[in-house]
């Protein structure tokens, strides 16, 4: 069978270096050999756990949020709550839960589940069918893009979406901007991976408007010298605007987490992680998770820009904390004292400095005259 790295070697061979963007999408997403697309990559037996598996605390918490934020709206019926890249499912099945006790949530909802990956939405059906839940909600559906939601209020949930959206990447030279590129072992170029792939420069300058004008901002950056990389996200931006938008014209709001620094700043972030340690991410494409971290500041731009309100960011700790996320732990631990540790631990690897509390931030965006919601006020 073919592998992924064969089909992008014959791919630049063809057509010449492709921007990291490309090289991302293929290897995140091919049909065929893309790494997200026959596999369930989540959990201790795969390459990396997100905050949903390690404890149910955070899925029920965010829940919560949700029910809150439809009284909010009046309880509008139908709703859409919508999940960008729902993973196993996890999330999905403990926020519905912990909306069973508000009388008409569950069955005002239209759910849709915004997923790529065959291998996962049979995953996420397995285990919001096992949950049960999901038997009381309006719909169920599956789509492959935010823009096939239909139309109406809104909340949308997406953990650990933004930052596998393809980045560009653009380094100063003497010369100006250059895009970084994936190119073939023979070229000249550093940081080369074990398949023959490696980064070299495109010899001429950028010449999309859009672009340019986003690296024209990021010029005066601290640090942005010879030598500086910055990372652009144009697919990411396009789905934020879309939103905003919408949230500017229908109530509703939306919900975002995710590793990333707050403000805009340079600096090449781009990794890959396979069995739970980081690797070149050009090595063995389509067999590891690469991803980089999330421009809070860029993403807050560009929804303010379109007309949502802006919410944070805030670090992971400070939402689930402004949450209660302790209370519920004490009550956990208190209904089932032989896993107190588990909630203890879990706890700790959600909310602590040295493990995902600041590294990873949350930020709202909300339909224009809406109350700051929970976690933000």
């Amino acid at each position: 069978m073919p592998t992924l790295a064969a089909h992008l070697k014959r791919r630049i061979a063809d057509e010449g270096p492709l921007s990291v963007a490309r090289f991302m999408e293929d290897a995140l997403g091919h049909p065929r050999l893309g790494y997200y697309m026959g596999r369930d990559p989540f959990g201790r037996d795969g390459d990396f756990i997100t905050a949903p598996e390690i404890s149910q605390m955070f899925g029920e918490l965010i829940g919560l949020w949700c029910v809150v934020e439809w009284q909010a709206m009046g309880e509008p019926t139908p709703v859409n709550l919508v999940e960008l890249g729902p993973g196993r499912g996890t999330l999905m099945a403990d926020a519905l839960r912990a909306g069973r006790g508000t009388e008409d949530f569950l069955e005002s909802i239209s759910l849709s589940l915004v997923e790529i990956s065959p291998a996962l939405k049979g995953l996420q059906e397995e285990v919001l069918l096992a949950a049960g839940d999901v038997r009381r909600v309006q719909s169920l559906r599956w789509l492959s893009d935010f823009s096939e939601i239909p139309e109406g209020p809104l909340l949308l949930i997406a953990n650990e979406f933004l930052d596998v959206l393809p980045v560009h990447q653009f380094q100063m030279t003497a010369d100006g901007w250059r895009e970084r590129l994936v190119g073939l072992e023979d070229g000249k170029g550093e940081g080369g991976a074990e398949d023959g792939f490696r980064f070299v420069l495109d010899d001429a300058p950028p010449t999309d408007d859009r672009v340019l004008s986003d690296l024209a901002d990021l010029a005066n950056l601290p640090g942005a010298g010879e030598g500086t990389v910055i990372e652009i996200r144009p697919r990411a931006q396009a789905l934020i605007t879309d939103l905003a938008r919408r949230l500017a014209e229908t109530s509703g709001a939306a919900l975002f987490i995710d590793y990333g620094h707050t403000e805009t700043a340079c600096g090449d972030t781009l990794q890959a992680v396979k069995g739970h340690h980081f690797q070149n991410p050009l090595d063995h494409p389509g067999e590891a998770d690469i991803t980089a971290h999330v421009d809070f500041g860029a993403i807050g731009r560009a929804a303010a820009d379109a007309g949502a309100q802006v919410l944070g960011p805030v670090s992971q700790a400070s939402f689930l904390k402004n949450l209660e996320i302790d209370v519920r732990a004490e009550a956990l631990a208190a209904a089932s004292p032989a896993h107190s540790q588990n909630i203890a631990d879990g706890l700790k690897r959600l909310t602590s400095d040295e493990a995902m509390g600041q590294l990873f931030k949350v930020m709202a965006l909300i339909s224009p005259g809406m109350a700051p919601p929970p976690g933000f006020e």
